[in-house]
């Protein structure tokens, strides 16, 4: 009998990135000041693109690839313009 550590490797961290995803959907809606949601946000962000990643390797295609890379890019942009949001108020200054 032949086990496959690769690919129970990848389901055990799908499973956590998930977990991850959940827990920080639940900060995000329940923070109690803005920076914890933004904070939040970002970490979810982060946990998506790690959970795409890794279905990438376990069903060794690369198109996952791709979509993780424009999540990680929206999720940057998206960061750095909420931080810009908390500190002044807007973001596109006049």
């Amino acid at each position: 009998m032949t086990v496959n550590y690769i690919s129970l490797a990848a389901q055990f961290a799908i499973a956590c990135f998930a977990i991850g995803s959940f827990i920080c959907t639940i900060r995000m809606f329940k923070g109690p000041s803005p920076q914890d949601r933004a904070w939040a946000l970002d970490a979810m962000y982060v946990n998506c693109m790690l959970l795409i990643v890794t279905l990438g390797i376990l069903f060794r295609t690369s198109w996952y690839y791709d979509i993780a890379l424009l999540i990680a890019l929206f999720g940057f942009v998206g960061t750095a313009a909420l931080a810009k949001f908390l500190l002044r108020g807007e973001v596109i200054e006049p």
